[in-house]
Parts: C-alpha cells; sequence; structure tokens
C-alpha cells in the first residue's frame, strides 16, 4: 500500500511508470494546507499508450471471455481485499480528500458493498433471454456482451467510492478500462488498482493515468478507440466530454450533480421527536463531508409556519458543528478540499447577502491553516438567487418558504438539475402525492442521503444521462446482441429467377 505514495502513479499494461515527460503533481492534505505525497502527471501521450494496453487486453485477453462466474469471483475478492484494508485505505481517503475518518470508513465498506453487489448481479443472472419467434423451427435469444474499451473519469469528493460505482460493473461485464481519478485526490483509486491485480485481474484490464482533465480526460473523451465514457463531475466539464465523444459516437453516462430540495412540512415537526429528527437529518443533508457531495441536500423549502423555529433551531446546532482534521477525535466536519473550493464557496455567500439572504449562522472562514469554511445558513432565499440556482459544493444551506403543497412541488421542482430530493411529512398520502411528482432520480421520504447500490443512481435533466448501480448501471457496460437462428432453413422465393 505504500505504492500511492510514489511517484509511479500511471499502470499501463500491468506496470506502474512515471509519466512520459516525466512531471509531478504534490497531492495537498487540505486540513494543513501542505504536500503530502506526489504523483506523476500524465498528459495524452500516457493516455494514449493506456488505451493502447486497453484495446489490446480486450481483443487479445480471455477476460471479456472469461465466465460470468469467475468475474463474480474475483470481484468477491477484490471485496474482501478492500475490508482487509480497510483502516488504511479510509485513514488515506480522510487525508486526501478531507473528510472525516469514519466517513472514509463508511466509503470503504460502500466500494466493498458496490463490488459484491456487481459479483451477485451477473452470477445470478440467465445466460440469455429468449424471445418467442412464433415458431418452433426458430431459436431466437437476446445476450449481452461488453462494450469493450471504458473510460472511466471520477471526481475528487468520493473518490474511491465513484471509482467502484464505474469499476465494478464494467469488470463484471466484461471490459477492459482506463480510470482517471481527479488529480487533486487520486490516491486511493491507485491504490485499488493494486488490489485488481492481487485479486488475480489479468494483465493490461485495467489501466489508470493520473493527471489533468485538460490533457488526461478530454483524450479519453475523444478517443477513437474508446468504446465508452463514463464521467462523474461538473456540468461544464460534462458538456465538454459529450461533445467530445459524439465524434466517435461513443456510449456516454454522465452524472453532473445536483441542487436538491429538502422539503419540510410542518406536520413533520408536530411532536419534538419529528421536530429533532427533521433539524438533525437538515443538517445531515447539508453538511456531511462540508457539502461536497452531489446529492447534498442544499436546499431546504420549509413551510412557512414552522420556518422561524426551524431555521432558529437549525442555525443554533450548525454553529456548534466541530470543524477540524478529518482523522482527530471528535471532529465532526472537514475542510474544503482545495482553497480554490473555498474561494468559490465565498464568492456564493457573498452574492447571496448582496441579493438579500440573510446570514443566520456561519459565512467565513474556519481557524487554522487548512481550507475550512463554516456551516452556513442563508435564510429569506429565493429562486432568483445564485446560490439558489447553482451548485455551491460548500457547507452551505438556502432556506425557502412554501405555504401549499402545490407551491412546494413547485419549488422543489424549479431547477434544470434533477439528482436527488427529499420529502418530510407525517401524512402518508402526502408522501407518495409529493415523491410522485417531484422530478429527480431519488426521492427520500423521511430521509436523507442513503442509497443502495441494489438501486439505481443518476438524475434527470442536468444531473447527467444514463444510471449508475442497479441492474441499468450494469447495462450501461453492456451491449445487447440478438442472435436468431433457423433450425429448418428453406428457400424464400421472394425472388422467381
Amino acid at each position: 500500500m505504500a505504492r500511492q505514495h510514489e511517484q509511479r502513479t500511471i499502470h499501463v499494461d500491468g506496470e506502474w511508470r512515471e509519466a512520459i515527460s516525466g512531471a509531478t503533481r504534490d497531492i495537498i492534505d487540505p486540513a494543513v494546507a501542505r504536500p503530502f505525497a506526489v504523483v506523476a502527471e500524465g498528459d495524452e501521450k500516457d493516455t494514449d499508450l493506456a488505451v493502447e494496453a486497453a484495446r489490446r487486453a480486450f481483443r487479445e485477453s480471455d477476460w471479456p471471455r472469461t465466465p460470468v462466474a469467475e468475474r463474480a469471483a474475483l470481484l468477491r475478492r477484490v471485496a474482501d481485499l478492500l475490508v482487509r484494508d480497510r483502516e488504511e485505505l479510509g485513514a488515506l481517503e480522510s487525508r486526501d480528500a478531507g473528510k472525516t475518518l469514519e466517513e472514509g470508513r463508511v466509503d470503504i465498506d460502500c466500494v466493498a458493498d458496490a463490488f459484491r453487489y456487481f459479483a451477485d448481479l451477473v452470477a445470478g443472472e440467465a445466460p440469455g433471454r429468449v424471445v418467442d419467434a412464433g415458431s418452433p423451427d426458430i431459436h431466437s435469444v437476446v445476450v449481452h456482451e461488453p462494450v469493450g474499451v471504458c473510460a472511466l473519469i471520477t471526481p475528487w469528493n468520493y473518490p474511491l467510492l465513484q471509482a467502484s460505482w464505474k469499476i465494478a460493473p464494467a469488470l463484471a461485464a466484461g471490459n477492459t478500462f482506463v480510470v482517471k481519478p481527479s488529480e487533486i485526490t487520486p490516491l486511493t483509486t491507485v491504490a485499488l488498482i493494486d488490489l485488481l491485480a492481487e485479486a488475480g485481474l489479468p494483465s493490461g484490464v485495467a489501466g489508470i493515468v493520473t493527471g489533468p482533465g485538460h490533457s488526461v480526460g478530454a483524450r479519453l473523451a475523444e478517443h477513437p478507440d474508446v468504446d465508452l465514457v463514463s464521467f462523474t463531475g461538473g456540468l461544464i466539464s460534462g458538456v465538454k466530454v459529450a461533445q467530445a465523444a459524439a465524434v466517435s459516437v461513443k456510449k456516454v453516462a454522465l452524472e453532473l450533480g445536483g441542487k436538491n430540495p429538502n422539503v419540510v412540512f410542518a406536520d413533520a415537526c408536530a411532536t419534538e421527536e419529528g421536530f429533532d429528527t427533521a433539524v438533525d437529518q437538515a443538517l445531515n443533508a447539508a453538511f456531511i463531508h462540508s457539502g461536497q457531495v452531489c446529492s447534498a441536500g442544499s436546499r431546504l423549502i420549509v413551510e412557512e409556519s414552522l420556518r422561524d423555529r426551524f431555521v432558529t433551531e437549525l442555525a443554533r446546532r450548525a454553529a456548534k458543528i466541530r470543524l477540524g482534521r478529518g482523522t482527530d477525535e471528535g471532529v465532526e466536519c472537514g475542510p474544503l478540499v482545495s482553497e480554490q473550493q473555498r474561494a468559490k464557496v465565498e464568492t456564493y455567500v457573498a452574492s447571496a447577502l448582496e441579493e438579500g439572504a440573510v446570514l443566520r449562522t456561519g459565512g467565513k472562514r474556519g481557524e487554522g491553516p487548512g481550507y475550512f469554511y463554516e456551516p452556513t445558513v442563508l435564510d429569506a432565499c429565493h429562486r432568483e438567487m445564485k446560490v439558489v440556482r447553482e451548485e455551491v459544493f460548500g457547507p452551505v444551506l438556502t432556506v425557502e418558504t412554501f405555504r401549499t403543497e402545490d407551491e412546494a412541488v413547485a419549488l422543489a421542482n424549479d431547477t434544470e438539475y434533477g439528482l436527488a430530493g427529499a420529502v418530510w411529512t407525517a401524512d402518508a398520502g402526502r408522501a407518495r402525492r409529493v415523491a410522485g411528482r417531484l422530478r429527480h432520480g431519488t426521492v427520500w421520504i423521511n430521509d436523507f442521503h442513503p442509497y443502495l447500490p441494489q438501486a439505481e443512481w443518476g438524475g434527470f435533466g442536468k444531473s447527467g444521462v444514463g444510471r449508475e448501480l442497479g441492474p441499468a448501471g450494469l447495462a450501461e457496460y453492456r451491449e445487447s446482441k440478438h442472435i436468431y437462428q433457423n433450425l429448418a432453413p428453406k428457400p424464400v422465393r421472394w425472388f422467381t429467377g
């Protein structure tokens, strides 16, 4: 596990390499704003070699034709290795991304769950779907084959978790791949490549190129020998990926974030227990991992009669959230991932205050040398504000109010995104009605943030195209083929000559 601290972090054809150019990048610990590791800084040349190796492995190795039972067994071995290395990987994820140690550990658990899920999914499938052709002389079946070479581009906020959502189904389906982790947080993905090899993955099937998006990511998206590109990240970058991929008409899957509503009806807080739970979950929705979550509940939409009491208590508790280095005892919230990200958050808060938002708590940098920013609650917000429309990706919660159910739904859907949302109510009928009307890929009722590997994840609108996890997440990495066999061929006599 020491490899992630070396400069040989490009993996091609089963070998660890330095960048062809010799360039490197310092990896910064965001809690102290100092480097703690060095990785290779790859470019287009490194990317081309990695894709070439992945293509060769897909064409010449046995991996695409390996029986599903063997592929599933390998994925389960990877899950076991992740469990074995949980503490080390969790601590590395915490230090690299700035999240708390417990969050890092939970992430590794979820990564192992993803590998196990896709192992079980392919192992339990029928070999093909028989299609009734209406004749005993015709045997017709639809089978699934791997897409080919997959380019997997992952974000900085959940480095290993997001990588696993792509790598596990790609391997389960029999593909080869090149992964490009975020240049900010690549270390646990580098470590995973070693675990894949330890589990017995054939040489060349898995490749990684550490480097920036404008060179490595862009080249993967446009590369004519890549069959699929799966990207998780921001909207602007996602559009560029889709445009580049369109030239070679490759398959594209995009998860591009969200601006997620958390709708709270007054009846959910009719009891002290209900009130405490809804406030606690609103904090969880907005401030886990300092709000650097694509599904963060950054828009609190609360019934007007409840607003003053709810927001007052929410702000009181948010002010008590303990900031610090994620590996330190008692810390509840870590730093933002970079100075650039913190500056972006500051810009959004400043614009909100200029547009009339009321600061209830936070709104400034935290103490210490790291990239800390206090959990921030902005009251009296409205839909025209930039902070309400755009994804901040930081510990900033905006508050809007409603009077009727229709108004609540209209506010929640008034976004160009559609990744996730939640509704809090004690009325079961209202819960079902509102959940059915929300145009979001995941809707929670009286909860926020949990996901299941067996349930699809993805969004409507500008939150992206395609799905990860679940059966649809596996289907992204497959091509369907219809095989039609005539058991009793005879002349058609369409032409009489």
